[in-house]
């Protein structure tokens, strides 16, 4: 359940209650693809930069070292040493992003591991299992990711087995939660809004789920390659019918402007590898724009990377040193680069509910939307 404590037009500042820990909402989560920050950035390390949720993903897991092998080490809390709450994706986005061959059916869908080609299938209630055996706060629902812009016949097809498969998840984590061995028997099931580009569709399909009364909502399939203003009009379009008491999750966005808008349009919670992918080419987020470290200008440059930020590497090392670690190709450079991103989404979203907390977040939202998207 979300506590809604304050909302200033469709933005909204609350508070979501899970088995490991309160989430201070609007907020993004850290994404650990396979149990860790790509970046050599720990769960100890995210205690530091004002992470809430920790993101974990359940196809690559299971690939490696294999979900079984973490309910033995006691599920991904113990694995990781992350105490907070932790989401597991479902596994659906990967397996229609990376795996070369698929064959989607009723049952699921057959196709090969990415690593080594062996043949893999995977329904709903399998990614119930797995995500019931990493043992994480929060499992998504398996669903299908559907390419933009993909047609209407074929998308509305999609979103019907889509709520059929959400029903089989439903069904499979209530048997999974009763059982005396797993992890954690208060897990939590979110379920995903689809429908591509179709505001009809996407209406429609969130009218239906909203019926299930799950604990959370989540908008998927945008963000891959639909324009931004598109991207703008679905939220703005299903905002209404997603149910107001329970946290609304955009998945896979993005930018801090894309963050901002999507606040401003009643989201609570995002992810995106974005801020530690981009940061580890030398692309970097401030309160100014964005920064590319890697430029000439900054080689004998002694100032932090952001000198309105507060984080551990603002505070002791310079542009000069991390665009020479870059470089210089030390992983050091990486971690660092990957630590302020993180920070800066971080902090982001704190200083967004801060102004949401003081009802100032409207003139918050007008200055820095044409700003921190800019390329310094």
């Amino acid at each position: 359940m979300l506590k809604i404590i304050k909302t200033e037009g469709n933005a909204r500042r609350g508070e979501f209650v899970t088995p490991h820990g309160t989430v201070q909402t609007p907020a993004f989560m850290n994404v650990a693809t396979c149990g860790a920050i790509k970046g050599a950035v720990s769960a100890l390390d995210l205690k530091q930069i004002k992470c809430q949720v920790q993101l974990c993903n359940t196809y690559h897991l299971h690939l490696r070292p294999g979900d079984e092998k973490v309910k033995q080490m006691g599920g991904l809390h113990k694995f990781t040493r992350w105490d907070g709450p932790i989401l597991t994706d479902s596994g659906g986005f990967q397996v229609f992003s990376l795996a070369k061959l698929r064959n989607i059916k009723e049952e699921g869908v057959y196709f090969n591991s990415h690593i080594d080609g062996r043949k893999i299938f995977m329904g709903p209630e399998e990614s119930m299992r797995i995500q019931s055996n990493l043992g994480s706060t929060i499992a998504m629902a398996f669903d299908e990711c559907v390419e933009n812009p993909s047609p209407y016949d074929y998308t509305k097809k999609s979103v019907e087995r889509t709520t059929r498969w959400l029903k089989r998840c439903i069904a499979e984590m209530n048997r999974l939660n009763s059982l005396e061995d797993t992890i954690n028997r208060e897990q939590m099931l979110f379920g995903i809004n689809q429908g591509g580009i179709y505001n009809d569709l996407r209406i429609n399909h969130m009218k239906e789920i909203a019926d299930l009364d799950l604990p959370g909502y989540s908008i998927g399939g945008l963000a891959v390659g639909e324009p931004t203003e598109k991207m703008y009009e679905i939220i703005e379009a299903v905002e209404p019918y997603a149910p107001k008491d329970k946290p609304r999750y955009l998945m896979g966005v993005g930018t801090p402007v894309n963050i901002l808008e999507g606040i401003a349009r009643g989201i609570d919670i995002f992810d995106c590898v974005m801020p530690s992918r981009n940061a580890r080419h030398g692309q970097l987020f401030t309160w100014e724009g964005v920064r590319n470290i890697n430029n000439a200008k900054y080689e004998v440059d002694e100032r932090p990377i952001d000198e309105h930020c507060d984080c551990p590497v603002c505070q002791n090392f310079s542009r000069a040193y991390i665009r020479h670690l870059l470089k210089s190709g030390e992983m050091l450079g990486m971690r660092l680069a990957v630590l302020h991103n993180l920070y800066f989404y971080n902090n982001l979203t704190a200083v967004i509910r801060e102004q949401l907390d003081n009802g100032t977040f409207t003139e918050f939202y007008n200055k820095y939307r044409n700003i921190l998207g800019v390329r310094i």
